[in-house]
């Protein structure tokens, strides 16, 4: 019977150990932050064309990545802004790209095609959303060249805070 209690206590001390081990190797793992300055985390979604878009296609351009939904006004309200923004750069290594937040393919491709909209439009399942820790609608990452993310946009933008933004990132990494 001392030999049963004995191989007990060393059963829980190890599962102990274990769910010890797991805990803290769970709550110590850094997730990068995602700031002004840090590097903007990886993606990989599939987009209205069919093509599957990752971060990493767009190295070496200025990337400007816009969270938004057909259920935000400020999102609907601020579209046009970003297609006329799309259209002046796009010939000249700047993309504009919306990850559309959880909405279904049909919905997002009507909207799309309704107000002409020319860029890449990604969906997304709310994977990237949280991996940008993004609460607002609508929010946009201004990433230059190298992948860093130069400035954070949480609200609506006009035509001239887009095109401001850019312009200021491609002065800075044409130096």
């Amino acid at each position: 019977m001392n030999r049963n209690r004995l191989l007990q206590i060393l059963i829980l001390v190890a599962a102990l150990i274990v769910g010890i081990y797991a805990i803290t190797t769970t709550f110590s793992k850094e997730e990068q932050p995602v700031k002004v300055g840090s590097m903007a985390q990886e993606f990989k979604l599939l987009g209205l064309d069919g093509q599957i878009h990752n971060l990493s296609d767009y190295h070496g351009k200025v990337l400007v990545i816009n969270f938004w939904g057909t259920f935000c006004p400020p999102c609907v309200r601020e579209m046009p802004a970003l297609q006329k923004q799309y259209d002046l750069w796009k010939d000249r290594s700047v993309e504009i790209v919306g990850i559309n937040l959880n909405e279904s393919k049909i919905s997002v491709e009507s909207f799309v095609k309704q107000l002409n909209i020319g860029f890449p439009i990604l969906l997304d399942n709310d994977t990237v959303r949280k991996k940008y820790k993004v609460m607002s609608y609508p929010t946009t990452f201004f990433i230059d060249p190298q992948g860093i993310i130069q400035d954070i946009f949480v609200g609506e933008m006009t035509e001239n805070n887009i095109k401001t933004r850019i312009e200021k990132i491609v002065r800075t990494s044409q130096k």
